[in-house]
């Protein structure tokens, strides 16, 4: 699976998160996605796994420092492709080193271009451009 296919399963896969209070339930979600994705290379099934557990763990700092640019439009605030496109996004520009940060902003427009409203895209790429820009 190349790199965007494995971006928007990741996506598919958190996105399922914010319908589930319980971990357990997230989980349970994560492995029959997974599941469904057979025949699946055990190095993409890691990474899709590795990812998403590391994105989720990450989820009050990167919200924080959403919620710090995206003035006007708490994460509370926000739609749930939206939110979960710039979680990812963020993850990729501050933690993977191997994804230059106009990737993660390309991708996460063409995420939220697929399957946000008509308004995502340029929702998505103000908010991830002003992270760009701050230290």
């Amino acid at each position: 699976m190349n790199r965007r296919e494995l971006r928007e399963h990741v996506f598919r896969m958190l996105f399922r998160r914010e319908f589930f209070a319980l971990a357990a339930d997230f989980e349970e979600q994560v492995q029959m996605y997974l599941e469904e994705l057979s025949p699946l290379e055990e190095k993409d099934r890691s990474y899709m796994q590795e990812k998403i557990d590391a994105i989720y763990a990450s989820v009050p700092e990167l919200d924080s420092k959403l919620n710090e640019v995206a003035r006007g439009w708490k994460t509370g605030r926000m739609g749930k492709v939206d939110l979960t496109v710039l979680r990812l996004a963020l993850y990729e520009m501050r933690y993977e080193a191997s994804v230059p940060e106009k990737v993660a902003i390309n991708e996460a427009v063409e995420i939220a271009r697929k399957y946000g409203g008509d308004d995502s895209p340029s929702f998505v790429n103000g908010v991830l451009a002003k992270l760009v820009t701050e230290p």
